[in-house]
């Protein structure tokens, strides 16, 4: 099978590390020109450097606590460089912790780097998708939509309103050529799964070696992913071998949600 995602503009957010950085390296090795966008310009140069060399990648410095700013420089961007074919929208995830501790300001953070900062960037790249009669947004959220995780209060709240606005927003570009779907990464090795490990030891009691084995023995596959398996799945789904897949929510988990 071939992705060939020659000639498309992919814009890729929190590209710096973990599952970003894994789906900004296998978009550009199918083809893709990947803009990378995170608050970390240093960081930025140093992954934008391991790209191939031989196309015109990018990158947008913008932080995701402050969605005005990051619809001015996108926008700015798009007006003078070029639009995009494809989103993937990849923010970190808020603090562990159960939901009802949880204080107000932990859900209005989440609620605005997740799902205010998803939208303005949907509303940036789509009007370039429908002139191209192609587009894919590809949300990189949580298994939790579909179970929600314990200590992980305002995640599961948060990603769930994620999730049904992506639901939302595929039923209305659908027409267009525009697909939005969500991959729903299970334990993957990132420094997100290696705090929730601290947290868990720190509450059990037991060593961080041990937090992370009784982890594993949850997951039928009894590893963790990689990032590099969650992006493969991401690539397909912007590749036009996916052009019939549209609004669903894609676990890769290694089995561990008992829903289907």
């Amino acid at each position: 099978m071939n992705l060939n995602l020659n000639n498309k503009y992919a814009l890729v957010c929190g590209s710096t590390a973990g599952i970003g950085k894994a789906t900004a390296m296998s978009l550009a090795a199918e083809g893709a020109i990947v803009t990378l966008i995170a608050r970390n310009e240093d960081k930025l140069k140093t992954v934008l450097a391991e790209l191939p060399q031989h196309r015109n990648h990018d990158y947008i410095v913008a932080d995701f606590s402050n969605p005005e700013e990051l619809k001015a420089k996108v926008s700015k961007y798009v007006s003078n460089k070029h639009g995009f074919h494809i989103l993937v929208n990849n923010t970190g995830g808020p603090k562990g912790g159960p939901v009802f501790t949880a204080e107000l300001n932990e859900f209005e953070s989440a609620f605005t780097q997740h799902l205010k900062c998803n939208h303005v960037l949907a509303q940036a790249v789509v009007p370039f998708m429908k002139e191209a009669g192609y587009g894919r947004i590809i949300n990189i959220i949580s298994t939790s939509v579909k179970q929600p995780l314990d200590g992980l209060g305002v995640s599961n709240t948060i990603r769930g309103a994620v999730a049904n606005w992506s639901k939302t927003l595929a039923n209305e570009l659908g027409s267009f050529g525009i697909t939005v779907n969500n991959v729903l990464p299970g334990a993957t090795g990132t420094e997100r799964l290696t705090e929730i490990i601290k947290n868990k030891s720190a509450k059990t009691g037991n060593t961080e070696e041990e937090a992370a084995n009784a982890m594993k023995q949850a997951i039928p596959a009894k590893r963790f992913a990689k990032p590099e398996e969650l992006a493969y799945a991401v690539t397909f789904l912007a590749s036009e071998c996916a052009s019939y897949i549209n609004g669903i929510n894609l676990p890769v988990d290694g089995g561990r949600t008992k829903s289907l």
